[in-house]
């Protein structure tokens, strides 16, 4: 017979890290766990084109056209901030990451890390430098930040810009060459070029300390350095397939990750138009369950999401769920990993009123929620 459990055990994780590069005043990066995630087919809300964006181009590119179509649109970004240290003396410090410009308008993606202070999630740096490819710098404004995804969309006022395209990543295969520009380590001279493949779709990344949950990401042996973040990768039609964020570390060699063009899209939309992403919220904290845990907690299903906690007067409180309740199927979706929960959630929107499927011990059961927006 099975039982009903309360999902308190650890995802194991991979150390990675952020890959923005700290000049001085400490550094940006934080650990994260990264799972596969090989059922999950990337989905998007209705997405809107940017005004001004770049005609898309058809046709294999060797890496040297490619560096040559995209060195124009890849951009140094240069972040200032200022803490208090137990004095109260300022204490300056520096970051470094990359960003892309996508549009005419000035738009530029990158990295929340990039340009948020030392060891912090969700406070910005006082000071964005943005470098361009023929030397100008401008001031960046920060149009929007998603802590949740890594993103940030930043803006400049400047003429004569190169935009890149953000391309389809879900056809790009495993396998697929692919290269990576960033700002490896800072390093003087312009930005750093690196080949590779891709050599794993549909990476799930999740980072607690800051909340960071990345489905459908990249994975690719394209090195990946600190002060990579937030630049391209690229496929062999010079369109932007995916945005660098992170790396493994500590003996790993060629593991480093991207967020999907196909994940960013949706969010840099939202972004430009509100500076901000209002995400539907099911007010559950949930776990992966592998086949491991159901072995070992004899559950009814070797898949789905197991809620941890129920927020009181939460959607899922209302709804009727319960700690230790097994989620397999939300809205007629199958949800084999938090990652799919998570990007059904970034799809639907507050209101929604969803069907979802459960085991409630052995007992399979379903009902109804009704969506809220996310605090």
């Amino acid at each position: 017979m099975s039982r009903r459990i309360s999902f308190l055990l650890p995802v194991v994780p991979l150390l990675i890290v952020l890959v923005a590069v700290a000049c001085s005043g400490g550094g940006s990066s934080s650990a994260a766990t990264v799972t596969a995630n090989p059922t999950q087919t990337p989905t998007g809300r209705p997405q809107a084109t940017p005004q001004g964006t770049a005609t898309p181009t058809t046709g294999t590119l060797s890496p040297p056209d490619i560096v040559q179509r995209l060195s124009p649109s890849v951009v140094h970004i240069l972040s200032e901030a200022a803490s208090i240290d137990v004095f109260g003396q300022a204490v300056p410090s520096q970051g470094v990451g990359t960003g892309v410009i996508i549009d005419n308008q000035g738009h530029i993606i990158t990295n929340n890390h990039v340009v948020v202070q030392p060891n912090t999630c969700d406070t910005p740096v006082q000071k964005i430098v943005v470098t361009l490819s023929d030397g100008r710098n401008f001031t960046g404004r920060i149009v929007g930040r998603d802590v949740p995804t890594d993103l940030a969309v930043l803006q400049i006022d400047a003429s004569g810009l190169t935009p890149a395209v953000l391309g389809d990543s879900a056809a790009v295969p495993v396998g697929g060459p692919v290269v990576a520009i960033g700002n490896a380590l800072d390093l003087p001279g312009g930005p750093t070029v690196t080949t590779g493949v891709v050599s794993a779709k549909q990476r799930l990344i999740e980072e607690q300390d800051c909340g960071v949950t990345i489905p459908g990401a990249i994975q690719t042996d394209a090195a990946i350095n600190p002060g990579n973040s937030g630049g391209p990768l690229v496929d062999t039609t010079g369109q932007i397939i995916g945005i660098t964020t992170a790396a493994i570390t500590g003996g790993a060699e060629g593991v480093g990750f991207a967020i999907s063009s196909d994940t960013a899209k949706p969010i840099v939309q939202d972004l430009v138009a509100n500076g901000k992403v209002v995400r539907a919220y099911l007010g559950a904290s949930v776990v992966p369950i592998t086949a491991s845990l159901a072995a070992s907690f004899n559950l009814p299903v070797d898949h789905g999401v197991g809620i941890q906690q129920v927020q009181g007067g939460g959607p899922a409180d209302k709804a009727g769920l319960e700690t230790g309740d097994i989620i397999v199927k939300m809205d007629g979706q199958d949800i084999n990993t938090s990652g799919d929960l998570f990007q059904l959630l970034a799809n639907d929107k507050a209101g929604d009123k969803l069907t979802v499927n459960y085991y409630r011990g052995s007992n399979a059961q379903s009902t109804e929620v009704t969506l809220g927006a996310s605090p």
